[in-house]
């Protein structure tokens, strides 16, 4: 299967992942769950592509002790492909974690759709915004 045919159904796998968290309000428990596994699913994906990749052998000059060494591990797009992976089952596991703990502190589902919508996008800075939620909506931070 191609690299690129393999982005697809990762990204593919990974959007329905989030279409279930947003619809968790229904049913949160299992919704969360299916995200759960749909996560691990990306992981295990991950692993796979990590262990084929380094199969495959190393990129010269590639490594993590420098920006010029990341930079090359990344030049070939097997490696984008894993580093991608990594990504959506990292960003899905932290919206279904987030999705879960807003549940029990008595966040507004309303207040979780941009937070699900930052952490698809852009991960940590949806984490954070949903902590700062968390912080002035849940319950037990509400004064009666």
């Amino acid at each position: 299967m191609t690299t690129e045919r393999l982005f697809d159904i990762a990204n593919l796998i990974a959007l329905l992942g989030w279409i279930v968290l947003a619809f968790a309000p229904l049913a949160r428990a299992r919704l969360v769950l299916a995200a759960r596994v749909i996560g691990v699913t990306l992981a295990l994906a991950y692993a796979g592509l990590l262990i084929t990749s380094l199969a495959g052998g190393g990129t010269e000059g590639g490594g993590f002790t420098s920006l010029e060494g990341v930079t090359a591990l990344f030049s070939r797009p097997e490696a984008v492909l894993v580093g991608w992976v990594h990504y959506l089952a990292f960003d899905l596991w932290v919206g279904a974690w987030a999705m879960e703990d807003a549940g029990k502190r008595g966040v507004p589902h309303w207040a979780m759709a941009p937070v699900l919508f930052l952490t698809l996008m852009a991960g940590p800075i949806g984490l954070l915004v949903y902590l700062a939620a968390r912080a002035g909506l849940s319950r037990s931070h509400r004064t009666a």
